[in-house]
């Protein structure tokens, strides 16, 4: 199935859920996030698309203004077909329903991003941060983000200019 007809599948089955984006590659699609996992589900389950490998969930912050998103990379194995899946969420309160019950593996990578960019997967069993300690200020890989000056007393060391770092 092309992308074109993946895309095609889900104006179907769900138009309401449809985002116009002229930004996005013929290989990605945008989906608002309010029926996330119920789209999840259909995605994996149709046997037309069977979308049963979840390669990759990444954040990713448009700047300034603009809002946070997930990416999700999916593959079905058996069609040998992939699509990119984008949920933009609002800066303040950046959340989506989780899918890692539906795809193990999301367990891990919704927790990294969790982790570096603050986005909430409602319904994860253990959503916790996983490369920063619990009590870590801020989320790193926002664009915003401005580093702890001390953690529990001990100064967070800066790269030196010289040396190529900010």
């Amino acid at each position: 199935m092309t992308s074109a007809e993946i895309k095609a599948v889900l104006e179907h089955q769900f138009p309401a859920a449809m985002v116009e984006n002229e930004d996005l590659t013929e290989k990605q699609v945008e989906l608002k996030g309010n029926q996330w996992l119920e789209i999840a589900t259909f995605i994996k389950n149709d046997p037309d698309l069977s979308f049963d490998q979840l390669e990759c969930i990444t954040g990713y912050d448009t700047g300034e203004d603009g809002p946070l998103q997930t990416r999700y990379n999916l593959h079905s194995m058996e069609h040998r077909h992939k699509i990119e899946v984008v949920i933009s969420h609002n800066r303040e309160n950046p959340n989506v329903a989780s899918i890692e019950q539906l795809w193990r593996i999301g367990d891990w990578f919704e927790r990294e991003t969790y982790d570096m960019f603050g986005i909430v997967y409602e319904g994860h069993r253990d959503l916790r941060r996983i490369l920063c300690p619990d009590d870590w200020e801020g989320w790193p890989l926002r664009k915003d983000y401005e580093g702890q000056e001390t953690y529990h007393g001990i100064v967070v060391q800066k790269m030196k200019e010289e040396e190529g770092w900010e």
